[in-house]
């Protein structure tokens, strides 16, 4: 029995459990063969069957990242899918390669900024968590990186700000911080209530 067999679209099910459950399966006996399977099916003719593998890869990622790292600029590659799925599956799956393979992310990161600017929401969500965890890892990316992360916060619509704002929170130095409350303030007098209560929340744990 092949890896994708096991895959929920070829069980006839419409949720992920199944997916969720092979991942799992790979991951306990590091069936590294298992997995390359996974990864060649993202480009398999059939859509269902990439959503499936997407979603596994993901899974892999999210609990043991070493075990994908190998096919990173795969998955930065299909960030340029006609799929939508495939992108911001993509997307997820690189927000969890940020510290084992970062080299490989750094030497594509204007795809990935492009994939930001111009993706679905999941996509932009999933962009700016993994471009925020590139650039807490050093100054050097700190630097290439930071200034997108805020131009963008000072644009996004008004609803993503508190979201992306937790986001890149996790990048936030001392010399960047001002920059960053600074970015904030200006969107705060166009928030709702609840908005404006996450905002602030972000203001206590910089100040703690």
């Amino acid at each position: 029995m092949t890896v994708q067999t096991k895959l929920a679209s070829q069980l006839n099910r419409k949720d992920e459990r199944p997916n969720i459950e092979l991942a799992r399966e790979l991951m306990e006996v590091n069936h590294i063969e298992g997995i390359q399977e996974i990864v060649e099916n993202l480009a398999n003719p059939n859509k269902r069957i990439k959503a499936d593998c997407i979603k596994v890869a993901y899974e892999i990622g999210r609990v043991k990242p070493e075990l994908i790292s190998d096919y990173a600029e795969i998955f930065i590659d299909l960030l340029k899918d006609s799929n939508n799925r495939l992108v911001w599956g993509a997307m997820q799956v690189l927000s969890t390669l940020t510290e084992i393979s970062s080299i490989a992310l750094m030497k594509h990161l204007h795809t990935i900024k492009w994939a930001v600017k111009t993706g679905s929401v999941i996509t932009t969500d999933k962009g700016i968590l993994t471009l925020a965890k590139l650039a807490m890892l050093n100054e050097q990316n700190h630097e290439r990186i930071f200034p997108f992360l805020i131009e963008h916060l000072k644009n996004c619509r008004t609803k993503e700000v508190p979201q992306h704002a937790e986001s890149i929170l996790l990048a936030i130095t001392e010399a960047s911080k001002e920059d960053f409350l600074n970015a904030l303030k200006e969107r705060e007098p166009y928030m709702t209530k609840p908005q404006v209560r996450r905002i602030q929340k972000i203001y206590r744990q910089i100040a703690e």
